[in-house]
């Protein structure tokens, strides 16, 4: 998909004294980068109101030491009636700003890393390739993703500093045990620093290699499953559909199939988010010592529902995210790719033209 061998990469050729210039594959991940930012913002946006109930939902057991949990629906109402349309978008803007870094490495790094990748070991499976280059693009992301996710999450199970502070005194959170219950947040940066003050750089990165076991796995199961549906779908058309007048535009496809990969994705990597909630939450009826122990705690009390829950509004979440993300992308792939790339061939033959004229003056005796 490099946009590199649509254009040389050399004008004229050494042996006549003239220059190189970069690659124009660079200009074509710049904006791979851009678009990724755009479409991961818009999609944790469209379905933040979701991830609130479900990380609600996971974390009711450490917060409260209540094993008669709420479902989905109980929980929904529950926030609607004690914060009402605003308790579903508490951490907003955390969660956008970690999704502008996570979109902008995981597609922007996706395509370099993939050829990459294949051009090195041509062996390698193309599936296995997606796998790791979209792994690869979310542990980058992962550093500014992690903080901003962590911060959500306290934010998100806070609710209104009201609701807040009558469940602390309703469940008697801070006499359960040593360990008191974090201070009510306001916002994004008070939160940030409230958590850097308390525990220093390792509260902000708590359940950091818990986010990367959930998220390498979950990226790299995304953009292999998105790409294999999308050859499927290929050869499905040219099969079945090759006399046909219909034309499906890249953005409906982005749609259905990124919905598809991303709720394949979530439920194989739930038990994954769970273990992460925990740790990045910690209330004070239950506290873990690290992934292992989180693991061996929340299998023994609660079995392979436990491990699964909150499954279903994982996957409501993931399901339209993913499709809203990859719908995006390919729609600003679409619309402005054509354009962009129109506009760089202007500037293109206007530089080839100035150095061809500058290459024959001063190679002219």
């Amino acid at each position: 998909m490099a946009l590199s061998s649509s254009y040389p990469n050399v004008i004229g050729n050494p042996a006549t004294c003239s220059p190189t210039r970069p690659p124009l594959s660079d200009f074509f991940v710049w904006r791979e980068f851009l678009w990724g930012a755009l479409a991961g913002g818009f999609g944790e946006g469209m379905m933040h109101p979701i991830d609130t109930l479900k990380t609600r939902i996971q974390s009711q057991a450490v917060i409260s030491g209540n094993q008669s949990q709420k479902n989905i629906t109980q929980m929904a109402r529950t926030v609607w009636v004690s914060d009402g349309l605003r308790g579903f978008y508490r951490g907003v803007t955390p969660g956008v700003s970690g999704s502008l870094a996570t979109g902008a490495t995981y597609f922007g790094v996706i395509e370099s890393t993939k050829n990459c990748l294949e051009e090195v070991n041509p062996r390698l499976s193309t599936h296995w390739s997606h796998f790791i280059a979209g792994a690869i693009g979310d542990t980058l992301g992962s550093f500014v993703y992690v903080p901003c996710e962590v911060i959500k999450q306290r934010m998100q199970v806070q609710g209104t500093s009201k609701s807040w502070a009558l469940s602390i005194t309703k469940e008697n959170i801070q006499h359960k045990s040593g360990e008191r219950m974090y201070g009510y947040y306001t916002g994004m940066f008070q939160a940030g620093h409230s958590i850097w003050k308390q525990h220093g750089l390792k509260g902000l990165y708590a359940g950091y290699w818990s986010t990367l076991a959930r998220d390498v796995p979950f990226a790299g199961l995304m953009v292999m499953f998105y790409e294999a549906l999308k050859d499927m779908t290929e050869y499905g058309k040219q099969r079945f559909l090759s006399n046909s007048n219909l034309h499906l535009g890249s953005s409906f496809e982005g749609l259905v199939l990124g919905g598809l990969a991303g709720g394949f994705s979530a439920y194989l990597t739930t038990p994954l988010d769970v273990i992460k909630t925990r740790l990045q939450v910690q209330g004070s009826a239950i506290r873990y010592n690290g992934w292992s122990d989180a693991l061996k705690r929340i299998w023994v009390a609660e079995g392979l529902g436990g491990m699964f829950k909150g499954s279903i509004p994982r996957i409501m979440w993931y399901f339209p995210a993913s499709a809203f993300t990859f719908m995006a992308v390919e729609f600003l792939r679409e619309n402005f790719n054509e354009k962009m790339d129109d506009d760089h061939k202007v500037t293109t033959l206007s530089m080839d033209q100035s150095s061809t004229i500058q290459e024959e003056s001063s190679c002219t005796p």
